[in-house]
């Protein structure tokens, strides 16, 4: 959904399961994510729960050790109105920390 919204020019790139396609958490799926989704600008990481919270935390800290590390930020957001509100502003072309914000601004999304 979130992609459709954003269009062609924002690229979202799931990462959830394993390495061998069970329930859970792969960080090296995560990286994969990355690497595909980087543009050049940064990428914004929504988690669902759990352990894909702790994984993207442990990655993003081996990421600030290497030279040439993409810029990733963890946005603090419902997976889905985040994701929503994340790639509908990167289209727009806003920058990382400007779509960051809004994938956590959507804890405000009021439905009733």
């Amino acid at each position: 959904m979130a992609g459709s919204l954003a269009g062609s020019g924002v690229t979202i790139a799931p990462a959830g399961g394993t390495d061998d396609g069970e329930f859970g958490t792969s960080i090296e799926l995560i990286r994969a994510a990355i690497a595909t989704a980087d543009s050049g600008d940064g990428v914004c990481v929504l988690m669902d729960m759990g352990s894909s919270v702790l994984t993207a935390k442990t990655l993003l800290g081996e990421l600030e050790d290497e030279d040439d590390a993409p810029r990733v930020q963890l946005a603090d957001a419902p997976f889905t109105e985040g994701a929503v509100a994340a790639a509908v502003l990167a289209a727009t072309g806003q920058d990382l920390d400007a779509v960051t914000r809004a994938a956590q601004d959507a804890w405000t999304m009021r439905k009733l």
